[in-house]
């Protein structure tokens, strides 16, 4: 996604003047195909793999190994994260080894199930302070889904809990200089400032986080989490951990990266230096369960004084050094290398609650397996991220050498080193070169505000408001259509016989032609349905719309703009109330036709069909036609 900068293009460092490079409008698919291939091998019994922001197929080799490529139909999907999902057998955290025997090292990785969790009156006051980003790029969807996060999240604290909110955009807003007692008229102002947020501005997130650092304690002995949530479209990710970490002592940080495509770099870095847990929410309906999730991790920690034995298997260069306290409901993770003979045991042990707890684990019982090659990645990868993160601080040349040894050795991107491209043809013809700076899409569901806007003033109840961003280095490509509208019919058009349609600019409405040669038709036999939810039903749902998604064909080429033969994709996410809660249309050309692509997926928007049988989410694929009409 794209950078917020306050800093101005000439006194930008070298290293960060890629921010200033040209976005395609919001909507425009990336002008480049898109493909990805996984296998996943988890150690023990795969349940379940899924998707959910990308049409797959997915296959078993065996009941621990599944592999997963993209569908045919797939090609436009790199405007988003991937996320793969993948769920064990008997729906619970199981213990496991993986182990890989290379040509000159051995690694492992270790899943160990934690005890159950301790009664939650154990657990002393907390204090929750949310730094939330309001800026331009947080517009729409991704404000969205963080106003609903934090009303379960605030919403859900204790009565003895306390929290404070802090809003940031080109400046920031405090909802009270001490935190304050998680009541029921506290939470419900909270709840309401929250929701008035309409997103606009600058990111500046450094100042936010000092400002909030700053805050004084409420009490001795009350334990402090920082929650931050943002899309992380800033370049401040070293400072960030360096503030994180020389401020943060004994509190704790959580980061929420919200967006279809969020900076992790950013929202892992400060978890890191925070000793929290990184969050992502990608979707609407995912903000309640991970709001779950922070409650479930913060209020409940399980195992403390935790510590890894390993009798009889030889390792070293163990990652991490140290165990923190296990919280809820999550594996403890340990990888590293082995020397000798995969055997011997591994013991968990720790306290919870008063008492002592202790688990076993056979190596003997995990062979190694070449399918496990991934694990020299993993843990090159966790060093190198350990030892940046520790570079930023006290810029040592050793730790540079030793950084650049592991990115050539294990053939990984770091700071120091770059994946190079060699071109075998010769393309120069002449003396003299063209430089062009080619858009990088806009990742879905981000607004134009985030490639630079004016701040609204932001409202606060206890303070001040914020004013206008300072100018950044973004700027944006021409639109494939510079005089097309968004293309969104009105309310009144799905039984008329003429369509309206506003225009980017401030023009009146106008009456459009009527519609032209092109029709859609459906393939009755191409419906993909990963959910609980009648075929025949979903069929239906389609052919009753069919003629309104006809009207935005005809919009467009009402405008002049031709739209080809060829098939078509409609990808549907259906909430828990049957409600459509996203969807996606590909079709040949898109990139030439971003507002075709607007005006169908803003109708399908509205969709409502019955409730899934089972009350989960449903994806739903529909394959199309644009043909002549006969």
């Amino acid at each position: 996604g794209p950078r917020y900068s306050n800093v101005g293009e000439a006194d930008a460092p070298s290293g960060e003047e890629w921010v200033q490079n040209p976005y395609l409008h919001e909507g425009e698919p990336p002008p480049y195909t898109f493909d990805f291939t996984a296998r996943i091998s988890a150690g023990m019994p795969i349940d379940s793999v899924t998707c959910p922001t990308h049409e797959t197929e997915i296959r078993f080799e065996n009941p621990a190994l599944a592999v997963m490529e993209l569908a045919d139909t797939e090609t436009g999907g790199g405007d988003r994260d991937l996320i793969l999902k993948y769920r064990l057998s008997g729906g619970r955290i199981e213990s496991g080894l993986l182990l890989y025997e290379g040509e000159k090292e051995n690694f492992f990785l270790l899943m160990m199930q934690p005890p159950q969790r301790v009664n939650t009156k154990q657990i002393p006051s907390r204090e929750y302070v949310f730094i939330v980003d309001v800026s331009g790029s947080m517009r729409g969807f991704p404000l969205e889904v963080s106003k609903t996060l934090l009303r379960n999240l605030i919403g859900g604290l204790r009565p003895s809990d306390r929290f404070n909110v802090l809003l940031f955009a080109g400046g920031n807003s405090l909802l009270s200089e001490r935190s304050l007692p998680a009541d029921s008229e506290n939470v419900q102002q909270a709840i309401q400032v929250i929701d008035r947020q309409r997103g606009g501005g600058g990111t500046e997130l450094l100042p936010a986080l000092q400002r909030a650092l700053d805050l004084p304690q409420s009490e001795k002995g009350i334990s402090r989490s920082f929650i931050v949530v943002t899309d992380g479209y800033v370049r401040v990710e070293k400072e960030a951990f360096d503030l994180i970490r020389n401020s943060l002592n004994e509190a704790n940080l959580f980061a929420f990266g919200i967006g279809s495509s969020v900076n992790r770099f950013l929202i892992e870095g400060m978890a890191r230096a925070g000793m929290g847990e990184p969050f992502v929410v990608t979707r609407q309906g995912e903000a309640s369960s991970k709001a779950e999730q922070l409650r479930e991790y913060i209020h409940t920690p399980v195992l403390t004084d935790v510590s890894v034995e390993f009798d009889g298997f030889s390792v070293y260069d163990v990652e991490p050094p140290a165990i923190p306290d296990v919280l809820a409901q999550r594996p403890v993770t340990v990888f590293g290398k082995w020397r000798g003979r995969p055997s011997g045991t591994i013991r968990l042990s720790g306290v919870t609650g008063t008492e002592p707890y202790s688990a076993r684990l056979s190596v003997g019982q995990h062979p190694p397996d070449p399918v496990n090659s991934a694990l020299r990645y993993l843990w090159a990868r966790y060093r190198i991220a350990l030892l940046s993160d520790y570079q930023q601080v006290t810029r040592d040349n050793d730790l540079k050498e030793t950084i650049t040894r592991l990115g050539l050795t294990y053939n990984l991107l770091t700071a120091y080193t770059s994946f190079v491209a060699i071109d075998s043809r010769v393309r120069r013809t002449g003396d003299t070169t063209t430089t062009v700076k080619q858009p990088l899409p806009l990742p879905r569901g981000v607004p134009e505000a985030a490639v630079g806007a004016p701040a609204p003033q932001m409202r606060m109840a206890r303070s001040p408001g914020v004013g206008a961003a300072k100018p950044n280095m973004f700027s944006m490509m021409p639109s494939a259509e510079p005089d097309a509208a968004p293309v969104t019919p009105s309310e009144d058009t799905v039984s008329g016989s003429r369509v309206k349609a506003k225009k980017r600019t401030d023009r009146a409405e106008e009456t459009l032609p009527p519609p032209v040669e092109l029709q859609i038709r459906h393939r009755a036999d191409r419906i993909t349905v990963q959910g609980d939810l009648n075929r025949t039903e979903l069929k239906g749902l389609l052919e009753q719309h069919l003629k309104e998604l006809e009207r935005c064909i005809h919009l467009v080429q009402a405008r002049g703009y031709p739209v080809q033969r060829g098939e078509a994709i409609l990808r549907l996410e259906i909430g828990a109330d049957g409600t459509v809660t996203s969807a996606e249309f590909l079709f040949p050309g898109a990139g030439r036709h971003p507002a075709l692509k607007r005006c169908i997926e803003s109708l399908a928007a509205r969709w409502t069909t019955s409730r899934p049988g089972d009350g989960n989410p449903v994806t739903v694929t529909y394959l199309l036609e644009f043909a002549p009409r006969t």
